[in-house]
């Protein structure tokens, strides 16, 4: 089966192109993937894989601000990675990593992404590492602490240097999940 990446930013894709990714992720996510969780893909780059069937996989990496002891990191998230049910196990999703990662190594000083139970396995197999330490975000009221992502937040080194663990990464605030 023949496939083809493509990377386009936000701005370049069609709109049909975008209700494509939406219905994939909706059913990649099995109906958990809302609004907000569209939302927070939206506005960066994003690795599309087609076959002959369509869309087969999707991720997309967005800017993101993390505090890390006094430094203002700029951070390449990854968000929306999902495959398409048919194609599952195929490579497609190292397909759509390898593509984000080297956005992230070329344009930001850390990499981080939220996993799910069913993700960590391919972040980690890439060498992605879970972030050790405590993970917050700087919200309306102040820093808050986030202990639920603690353990499926992972990080990959860029430029940023040597992270210590024993001070916190306080993410950015936005609306749905943080993170």
């Amino acid at each position: 089966m023949a496939t083809r990446l493509r990377t386009a930013h936000t701005a370049e894709l069609a709109p049909a192109e975008l209700r494509a990714v939406r219905a994939l992720l909706e059913d990649a996510f099995e109906g958990d993937f809302g609004d907000e969780d569209w939302d927070h893909g939206l506005g960066g780059m994003h690795a599309l894989v087609h076959d002959e069937r369509g869309l087969a996989a999707h991720g997309s990496v967005v800017q993101r601000r993390v505090l890390h002891r006094g430094r203002s990191l700029r951070v390449g998230y990854v968000e929306a990675v999902g495959v398409r049910s048919d194609v599952r196990r195929t490579g497609l999703g190292g397909r759509v990593m390898g593509a984000l990662e080297g956005i992230v190594d070329g344009a930001y000083d850390l990499g981080a992404l939220s996993a799910s139970d069913e993700g960590a396995g391919l972040y980690a197999a890439r060498g992605w590492q879970v972030w050790p330490g405590r993970i917050c975000a700087l919200g309306p009221a102040g820093v808050v602490r986030l202990a639920e992502e603690e353990g499926t937040t992972f990080v990959r080194h860029a430029m940023a240097g040597p992270l210590d663990p024993a001070h916190e990464l306080i993410f950015d605030w936005r609306d749905g999940d943080v993170l």
